[in-house]
């Protein structure tokens, strides 16, 4: 590999198109970066630069060159940066679907601050799947089946469905006659849940709510029985605040992902949040 200081005038001479401003930016004298660069060119038995009357032209040879360079001094100093200098405080932004923000998210935030100090969030919560169409952040929670075209994902939960109710309407005998609250999209599994169960039978439809933690406010204040996601509702159901009807859960074959752009890499924060909410979930999920 050529010395350091010889791709160093050479960078600097390429992008200013000029060896004596190259020679300024870096401290050195002119004659100290035209003899990197021939020993450069010898080195590498090319020639570089078309030396003109005023200033120098990269060769193609030097074009083909130059973006390979500059991409390593930058990685050389993103790595000591993150490595080395003092952790500033760095903003991590991140799409959400609002029942998993509230729900889990933010009550995680505590333990945030306590692993990562330096990591602030800046959290835009989505309440439709063509809100993700946005230009955005690097990071974004997604619900589906794993498969989103262009996005690395890392699977947070297995979604497993229970139906649930204010514990006044679970003395109900039979509480299949309770209204039953419908959340829309891909939590509307009443008919799967009915089949997977073994229970027959004409249920009675109730409210249709656009989110999930829209439906669990109104499943806890009585207005019907929901089918609970779990591990979403198990605050809920620590507290109390809801009641499981059944002990049959149906394991969903969607759940939360955390996703990021196939073709770009994450900030030094964005990897530390990924592997504090991997994290996370994992010791929290039951």
């Amino acid at each position: 590999m050529p010395p350091l200081d010889w791709l160093r005038s050479f960078e600097a001479a390429a992008r200013l198109s000029n060896f004596t401003a190259a020679a300024a930016e870096l401290g050195l004298t002119q004659a100290a970066v035209s003899q990197h660069i021939r020993f450069l060119e010898e080195r590498l038995r090319t020639r570089l630069f078309a030396r003109l009357a005023r200033g120098v032209a990269l060769s193609p040879e030097g074009a083909a060159y130059l973006p390979h360079i500059q991409s390593a001094f930058v990685t050389i100093g993103n790595s000591t940066n993150e490595l080395f200098e003092p952790r500033a405080v760095q903003t991590v932004s991140i799409r959400v679907p609002i029942s998993f923000a509230l729900l889990l998210l933010v009550p995680a935030l505590p333990d945030l601050a306590k692993a990562l100090p330096q990591i602030r969030l800046d959290l835009v919560t989505i309440h439709r799947p063509t809100d993700y169409d946005q230009p955005g952040s690097a990071l974004d929670i997604r619900f589906g089946n794993g498969s989103f075209p262009g996005r690395e994902a890392d699977r947070l939960i297995v979604e497993r469905l229970v139906p649930v109710a204010a514990p006044p309407l679970a003395k109900d005998f039979d509480w299949t006659s309770l209204p039953l609250l419908l959340v829309a999209g891909a939590r509307e599994m009443w008919a799967e849940w009915f089949a997977a169960a073994g229970l027959s039978g004409q249920p009675r439809r109730s409210h249709r709510f656009d989110s999930f933690v829209a439906a669990m406010e109104a499943a806890k204040v009585g207005a019907g029985a929901l089918l609970g996601s779990r591990p979403l509702i198990d605050t809920a159901l620590k507290e109390k605040a809801l009641v499981r009807l059944s002990d049959f859960e149906l394991s969903s074959p969607s759940g939360h992902f955390l996703t990021r752009s196939s073709s770009s890499r994450l900030s030094g924060a964005e990897q530390d949040f990924r592997r504090w909410l991997l994290s996370r979930i994992a010791r929290t999920s039951g």
